[in-house]
């Protein structure tokens, strides 16, 4: 099973859209909401570069915003 995280704020339709798209594909993930865990935005940034909402971790792999293609590809779903 891949780990996934996804890193979010309440108020991102993006953040939410990523979200549905993995549980439409029963694809279980953690979310960290960094409006509240601001270390763990600060470890998101340092990881993926960018501050901004949505990133998608999968196995230690950033992905930055809403990318389906790419998130399908590293879940082997393309």
């Amino acid at each position: 099973m891949k780990s996934v995280v996804v890193y979010s704020t309440p108020a991102c339709p993006y953040c939410l859209m990523v979200k549905n798209f993995l549980k439409q594909n029963k694809v279980e993930f953690k979310e960290i909401d960094i409006s509240v865990d601001t270390a763990a935005g600060e470890r998101m940034m340092e990881k993926a570069g960018i501050r901004s909402v949505p990133v998608t971790e999968i196995d230690g792999e950033m992905v930055v915003g809403y990318d389906i293609p790419k998130i399908k590809a590293l879940l082997g779903l393309a």
